[in-house]
């Protein structure tokens, strides 16, 4: 797409997710970035009106900022394409597909891509007895991590310790979720890659004070996660790391801007999950590693922006 086609770009943000403050946070940042670049801005909260009720004569192209449900998992993308506007980041399928850690997991595997051990379980078969039959079936042993199946930055994860510990966390999780995910906890350094239009940009180490990298951990000064640029790898595990964040883009068939989540441990690579809608706020890593390669923060939303289309 030619820049001069996108004069008039409508930025989504807010929503309805649990990760609202966040997109409005990311939001925020992309229009200031935007208008930067002597674009035309407008903005559209879905949280107030319908998505089919955006104004398609004003809109030559949609920045999507959206985070969590709703907004990465492949409904508002659907809605994009309804109205035939280009918009960023990935299409209806791939973000389904992302966003849902069950379908990506199983992706990762065909693919031949390491992840943790795991297993889901329904809230309707949940029971003391199926879980820990499970457990021993699946041969994992703790600690173990249990997370909503479709839900983002870490809302929702706890890692058990013991039996009582899991059970606990199980019937709490399922009072808000109706299927979860039982992942071997992996130690090690915890690294993030972004991918940008295809190409793997970089990789940055996370060191959290917290007992993981949570939700706090993300968004707050105050968690004080040590950010390291690049990530403290040899030359080789660094290259083999941004190939293999490059091959879940690729598998999932992701566009525009991605962020995959892996555990380095015992000299193998640990892919977690991939988000197709990462952060774009101050403390996000996205743009944290494009600075570090020296992209400003508006050279890489109009990056992102430039990359939109219809069918994707």
């Amino acid at each position: 797409m030619n820049k001069k086609k996108f004069k008039r770009v409508l930025v989504v943000l807010g929503g309805t997710s649990g990760e609202r403050e966040v997109s409005l946070n990311s939001g925020k940042a992309c229009i200031a970035a935007l208008k930067k670049k002597n674009y035309t801005v407008s903005t559209f909260d879905p949280k107030f009106k319908n998505l089919n009720l955006i104004n398609k004569k004003n809109t030559d192209v949609i920045f999507n900022a959206l985070h969590g449900k709703n907004g990465e998992d492949g409904i508002a993308q659907s809605y994009f394409e309804y109205l035939k506007i280009p918009y960023t980041h990935s299409g209806v399928v791939s973000s389904y597909n992302s966003m849902n850690k069950i379908i990506s997991k199983e992706i990762f595997i065909k693919n031949k891509i390491l992840t943790p051990s795991y297993f889901s379980l329904n809230k309707k078969k949940f029971s003391r007895k199926i879980l820990k039959s499970l457990f021993k079936k699946k041969k994992i042993n703790f600690p173990v991590v249990i997370k909503p199946s479709n839900e983002g930055s870490s809302l929702g994860v706890k890692i058990s310790q013991n039996y009582d510990q899991l059970f606990r966390f199980t019937k709490l999780l399922f009072k808000t979720y109706n299927e979860l995910i039982f992942e071997k906890f992996i130690g090690g350094q915890e690294i993030q890659v972004a991918v940008i239009n295809g190409t793997p940009l970089g990789a940055i180490e996370l060191v959290p004070k917290r007992s993981f990298y949570d939700y706090k951990a993300k968004y707050t000064k105050s968690a004080k996660t040590k950010h390291l640029m690049p990530a403290r790898l040899k030359k080789m595990n660094y290259l083999k790391v941004l190939k293999l964040a490059k091959r879940a883009h690729d598998a999932l068939e992701c566009k525009g801007v991605t962020r995959t989540d892996f555990k380095f441990f015992k000299n193998k690579f640990y892919l977690l999950e991939i988000n197709t809608q990462p952060g774009m706020t101050n403390l996000s890593l996205v743009p944290e590693i494009a600075s570090f390669y020296g992209i400003s923060f508006s050279s890489l939303v109009e990056k992102i922006l430039l990359d939109a289309s219809i069918n994707r």
